[in-house]
């Protein structure tokens, strides 16, 4: 069993109760802003699904209202006016053959991957490498389009990528400690209603079981349902 630092051990002391609501967990979670680093806010959901069934893996994108807080390295595979349309919102690396052949070598220095509908004949071998990171891109949550600079804009902006993992959770980057406890409320619940809205009709039973918010450093803080 990994041992906690006494650090977390005397944050762990601050959770008197076994499960908070929103505002009291965000008031814990400033008290846990003890580094020199500025943390980052996660939210985890267990959900009631089978991750086992195709039509109940939760997949897709969220702008959030206060943004995430990081700097998003992007790559685009794009070409022609769907190139220049990506370097001017931003993109920090545009091209097409090139990047993957770079990525296939062994170069994943980005971190999310964004493509026009014509490119996914240079995107589609690259399965094997981005697949396994999430950093695959299509259709559903917005990361294959032929809106490309708008796509750029809002990932650069805060629009978060999420999906269901092997055991039924879902996480996601809310946003830092720095941020206002408004705004850090605004994208938690924000991030909680949009998961709740995309039940698949094929779920019975509760479908969102736990949540739970951490910071880097900090122990995570049961919300009560």
């Amino acid at each position: 069993m990994a041992k906690h630092s006494k650090r977390y051990r005397k944050l762990a002391e601050l959770l008197k109760k076994e499960y908070h609501d929103v505002d009291e967990a965000i008031a814990l979670l400033k008290q846990f802003a003890t580094t020199k680093f500025d943390q980052s806010v996660e939210a985890a959901l267990h959900l009631g699904i089978d991750p086992r069934q195709a039509d109940q893996i939760i997949r897709g994108a969220i702008s959030l209202p206060a943004g995430t807080g990081k700097e998003v390295r992007l790559l685009v595979f794009a070409k022609g006016d769907n190139e220049q349309a990506a370097k001017d919102a931003g993109a920090d690396f545009v091209g097409g053959k090139d990047l993957a052949d770079k990525i296939k070598g062994g170069w994943l220095d980005f971190d999310m991957t964004l493509a026009t509908p014509d490119m996914m004949g240079v995107v589609g071998p690259l399965g094997r490498v981005l697949g396994p990171r999430g950093m695959m891109p299509t259709p559903k949550n917005g990361t294959v389009t032929n809106d490309i600079g708008t796509a750029v804009s809002e990932f650069k902006a805060g629009k978060i990528e999420y999906r269901s993992d092997a055991s039924g959770n879902v996480h996601a980057l809310v946003g830092k400690l720095s941020f206002s406890e408004d705004k850090l409320k605004q994208n938690i619940e924000t991030f909680i209603n949009h998961i709740r809205s995309s039940r698949p009709s094929s779920v019975k039973g509760i479908f969102i079981q736990s949540i739970t918010l951490t910071s880097t450093m900090g122990p995570g803080i049961a919300i009560s349902l």
